[in-house]
């Protein structure tokens, strides 16, 4: 993953109301949410979404489809298992490892 990729990405997750709707993306799987479900959810302005939803998109985590005539909001699992991959890449000092899991391979999870 380009490292000027990872480094957006984060700096979109690294804002409370971006994470909110980026984890509530992620459990919404698949099949979205439509960005005023997203609003009332986290109790955000329509305004204020909008400005996140877009620098969440600008870091491609997160992808728009149209549907009638609402805006489906998914997150980008390709892009969200590249950022981990890439957090992970030297993890445990080359050890094959699970992310969830460190506790077995990383000695305590420490």
């Amino acid at each position: 993953m380009d490292s000027n990729l990872v480094v957006r990405a984060l700096g979109a997750l690294a804002h409370d109301s971006r994470l909110a709707i980026f984890r509530a993306l992620v459990v919404a799987g698949p099949d979205g949410l439509a960005a005023g479900e997203i609003a009332q959810r986290l109790g955000l302005a329509p305004s204020s979404l909008s400005f996140h939803l877009k620098d969440l998109s600008h870091a491609d985590l997160v992808k728009s489809r149209q549907d009638g005539r609402f805006v489906i909001y998914t997150a980008n699992f390709g892009a969200m298992n590249a950022l981990v991959g890439f957090l992970t890449e030297n993890c445990c000092a080359g050890a094959s490892c699970v992310a969830g899991d460190l506790s077995n391979v990383c000695g305590d999870g420490q």
